[in-house]
């Protein structure tokens, strides 16, 4: 406690006798009487009591000698405020006789004796478990409010009226609003309707009634950032009572991503049940198909050239239709017989380049790039032409009007990371073969139904919609992966990855094993990194803070410039290229180098060669194709930043 600021206080006039009987009477209280400069002329019992120190003891010393006084002021300021107005109160600090501290809350009065001299009668009040107890509650506070900053779940407190108390740092990153902005206001702005509508009414009733809806158990419910979108959330609620007022706790967990992976993990079962039905009733068919073969083939060639052969044929011909078709239900149903063999993709996908600019036709131009070397695989060359073949032919049909095709190959690794966001991913080392056309794309709910069998956007008549399925069915029969990017207007990527083979895991397996790695590339720059997918901006942030990087995070553009302008130590901008809400990688690119026309700029794509990098867009801007490793990452980041 400072020194407050108080009115004049006229000084007493006292002679010594008086100033005994004073002293006398209030004996048990804490009151000494000093001569100006600090000599002890008068110890109560209560100062004893206090400090240790007898009267005997304490008469005739200085104060600040006998108790070593530290004021929270200087002591010259002390003095000029008593002579000056005859008063000062305070908070010093004094030492016991045993040595320990005492907090004390002093207050002193200018007296004139009649001989003359000046006294000053200090009064004092000890203060210290007062004092222990607030900082053993700033303690708390300080340990609580780091817990809350660290606790990935979001907390709200509101009052019974429904007014927000307390908003966590997780709860303002969950819900895109500051503390300030919805502290006061009513927690329904953070939900949609009807729930906001309805949400007071819930309150009121569980008051009157004391039935629980919520309270003392979890349940989802949804949530509303403030760019609108809504998110599932799982919502626990718990209630206490202050001085007659209750309050309720809210804690709060976002399900977006755990929604998402369960829906990735259903799909693949979905698929896996659907390939395994499939395949089996392709199976049968096909040895029905057989008999039918069979025996048409053996009447029709007993019956003379005429009309009954010729239907004969037709039926043949639709026997042989139908044993097509069931070859690629068995290419999804992972059934088909494969011969896999040790395979370079870079000479396969050269050789067939030409095969695939016949069947493009010529509004369509195809390049072929070969990002690196040895891409050995084993796979069934043919079945694997036959899947870029479909590929290219869905691409050809998106694109009517002509445009671009791309076939990129290149080694990649997909680590622990990766593989953890896509339940049926593995890591390791594959070779992939990314494929990107210039059509017009495919919506989310499109995407999501691709690879399913007889799905197809085409007209009736127009396809069987078993093409995507029999390439996924091979892809997967063959121990790789498939993956779809695509967005309406942006065109579609797919990308294939096959297992690698080693050259060097096979040859020199010695040599592998005493290799060592350099570790990767550090710094202690900040970054912001910009994502749209929850999932994976997570592990782009966890990688680059691993690497000792100050990370902030924005989930669309416009979050990502208001970092930017209130943050001027970001040396590095790294952005997903293609993200919703209305502003895409290079629009962001372009207006954070009008804030900062020195920031370093990384961009990621999952398509295989974004048009902006290619053009060159931003000048000095790199970018890494997902999934991309953590070295390609930290080699890239260091790059950028060290230029």
């Amino acid at each position: 406690m400072l020194a407050m600021p108080h009115r004049l206080v006229s000084p007493r006039t006292a002679s010594p006798q008086e100033l005994d009987a004073l002293v006398h009477v209030l004996d048990g209280a804490d009151i000494m009487v000093l001569k100006f400069e600090g000599t002890i002329t008068h110890w109560s019992i209560g100062c004893e009591n206090m400090y240790g120190w007898s009267y005997q003891e304490a008469v005739g010393r200085n104060v600040s000698d006998l108790l070593a006084t530290r004021p929270l002021q200087q002591q010259d300021l002390i003095g000029d405020q008593i002579r000056s107005q005859g008063f000062w109160q305070g908070e010093v600090v004094h030492r016991h006789k045993n040595g320990h501290d005492i907090h004390v809350a002093a207050r002193c009065v200018l007296v004139n004796l009649t001989d003359g001299e000046h006294s000053i009668i200090q009064t004092s009040s000890d203060i210290s478990k007062l004092r222990r107890a607030e900082a053993a509650l700033r303690s708390r506070e300080a340990h609580l409010s780091s817990i809350l900053e660290t606790v990935p779940d979001a907390m709200i407190v509101i009052d019974h009226r429904g007014t927000v108390q307390s908003f966590s740092k997780a709860a303002e990153k969950l819900f895109g609003r500051t503390s300030d902005e919805v502290c006061g206001r009513n927690v329904n702005a953070l939900m949609p309707n009807p729930d906001r509508q309805a949400h007071d009414h819930y309150i009121d009733h569980y008051l009157e009634t004391g039935e629980k809806r919520i309270i003392g158990y979890g349940r989802v419910v949804t949530g509303m950032r403030a760019d609108g979108t809504q998110f599932p959330m799982e919502l626990h609620v718990g209630e206490t009572t202050v001085n007659g007022e209750r309050f309720f706790t809210g804690f709060v967990r976002d399900l977006t991503s755990r929604y998402k992976i369960e829906e990735d993990l259903r799909q693949a079962q979905k698929m896996e049940a659907v390939g395994q039905l499939t395949g089996g009733i392709a199976h049968d068919f096909n040895n029905l198909l057989t008999v039918i073969s069979g025996n048409i083939e053996m009447v029709e060639d007993k019956l003379p050239p005429g009309p009954l052969r010729d239907i004969l044929k037709e039926a043949q011909d639709a026997a042989s239709d139908g044993a097509k078709l069931t070859g690629q239900l068995l290419a999804f149903g992972r059934r088909q017989p494969l011969n896999p063999q040790s395979a370079d993709l870079g000479q396969l996908m050269s050789g067939f380049s030409n095969l695939l600019r016949r069947t493009l036709g010529e509004d369509i131009k195809l390049s072929t790039i070969l990002s690196g070397s040895n891409f050995d695989v084993l796979v069934d060359s043919s079945q694997l032409q036959n899947a870029i073949l479909n590929i290219a032919i869905n691409a050809r049909d998106a694109m009517p009007k002509g445009g671009k095709l791309t076939m990129e190959l290149s080694r990649v690794e997909l680590d622990s990371d990766y593989a953890k966001m896509y339940p049926d991913v593995r890591s390791g080392n594959f070779i992939l073969i990314a494929i990107t056309d210039t059509g017009i794309g495919m919506s989310e709910e499109v995407r999501k139904h691709a690879i399913e069998p007889f799905f197809t956007t085409k007209d009736t008549g127009s396809g069987t919609g078993l093409g995507l399925s029999m390439v996924y069915g091979f892809v997967k029969q063959s121990g790789g992966h498939l993956q779809i990017y695509s967005e309406i207007g942006r065109g579609t990527t797919i990308r294939i990855y096959l297992p690698a083979r080693s050259e060097r895991n096979l040859q020199q397996p010695d040599d592998a094993a005493s290799h060592t790695v350099p570790p990767l590339p550090t710094g202690n720059e900040t970054i912001l990194v910009v994502e749209d997918d929850r999932r994976v901006r997570r592990v782009a942030v966890a990688r680059l803070s691993g690497m000792g990087y100050s990370v902030l995070e924005a989930e669309n553009g416009r979050n990502a410039l208001d970092s930017l302008r209130s943050n001027a130590d970001i040396a590095l901008l790294f952005t997903d290229i293609v993200m919703p809400g209305g502003m895409t990688g290079d629009e962001l690119a372009r207006e954070a180098r009008q804030i900062r026309p020195d920031l370093a700029v990384l961009f990621t794509s999952g398509y295989s060669e974004p048009a902006l990098a290619a053009k060159n867009i931003i000048p000095g801007a790199q970018w890494l194709r997902k999934p991309y490793t953590a070295r390609e990452l930290a080699v890239t980041v260091r790059e950028l930043l060290n230029a």
